[in-house]
């Protein structure tokens, strides 16, 4: 992988992390088309740079992690209950998730159901009650934390499940995808320090490495790694401020009928070149602790 494919990766992570469409799909499949090989480093760069897009939430919501004039404990206790069940889940589940990384196909498939499932949220869910994160209940943050546990599937997108999940608790759109947002910071935080500091990746291989050990290996490595979270950081700073926007304005919709045309063209497309459709080369994202 050379420099401008680590952008583009990056481009693709920033902009799709906090939208309900699935990073995991969009950078494995932006990968396949790019034709990169397989590789343990790859792997590991997609959910690094997840670094970067966290970067981007606590910065833009800043006086929310970090008011302490008026500090809001229960903010960070209900942070920390919403994201156990994916610690947990997420550990058990590790190998069969990762097993399923690779298979284009399939997750081109979880990009359509996904699709068609948001073409509904807006009218299953028409009378919110909760506007404010201050209203949400512990109970409600760990079902949150549940749901967003469904993104485990490759393609299925955490960010849809945790604001869908947030509105089948009464919050409204906004609410949900700023607790999404929130919820993430702990989730995606856990990932990329499991990923660059605990895994050993290439444990079948005759070089097994950490992360960090990968990262440090050459300077072309470390020039990628730093590119990466410092090109995520600045797109997902543009793409959150605009979603909400659209979510506000447009509902769900628009992202469902996305997720369908992108996730039929996909499936057309590794239909016709089968031999890109198995890669193994998508982030494990939504393992959330092992990338998602």
């Amino acid at each position: 992988m050379n420099l401008f494919e680590a952008i583009i990766i990056a481009i693709i992570e920033g902009l799709t992390e906090y939208l309900p469409i699935s990073s995991t799909a969009h950078m494995g499949f932006t990968a396949a088309l790019m034709g990169l090989p397989e590789s343990e480093f790859l792997k590991m760069f997609q959910v690094s740079i997840q670094f970067g897009a966290i970067l981007s939430i606590v910065v833009l919501y800043w006086k929310k992690f970090f008011n302490f004039e008026n500090f809001n404990f229960n903010f960070y206790i209900k942070l920390a209950i919403a994201v156990l069940p994916a610690l947990v889940l997420g550990k058990l589940l590790d190998d069969k998730i990762e097993a399923v990384l690779g298979n284009q196909v399939a997750i081109s498939s979880m990009l359509v159901f996904g699709g068609i499932i948001l073409l509904f949220v807006d009218k299953w869910f028409k009378n919110p009650k909760i506007d404010d994160e201050k209203e949400i209940t512990i109970k409600k943050a760990l079902t949150i934390g549940f749901w967003q546990c469904l993104a485990m599937m490759p393609g299925t997108s955490r960010s849809a499940a945790s604001i869908i999940g947030g509105m089948t608790q009464g919050l409204s759109r906004k609410a949900a995808a700023e607790f999404s947002f929130f919820l993430a910071v702990p989730t995606m935080l856990a990932v990329t320090v499991y990923s660059v500091f605990v895994k050993t990746w290439g444990e079948t291989t005759a070089n097994p490495m950490k992360g960090y050990e990968m990262i440090l290996q050459d300077q072309q490595h470390i020039t990628l790694f730093i590119v990466g979270n410092v090109v995520a950081f600045i797109v997902a700073l543009i793409a959150v401020k605009t979603f909400i926007s659209v979510l506000t304005k447009y509902g769900f919709k628009f992202w469902g009928w996305y997720r369908i045309i992108i996730g039929i063209g996909l499936l057309i497309y590794f239909w016709q070149n089968p031999q890109q459709s198995n890669t193994e080369s998508a982030p494990v994202e939504t393992t959330m602790i092992q990338q998602q």
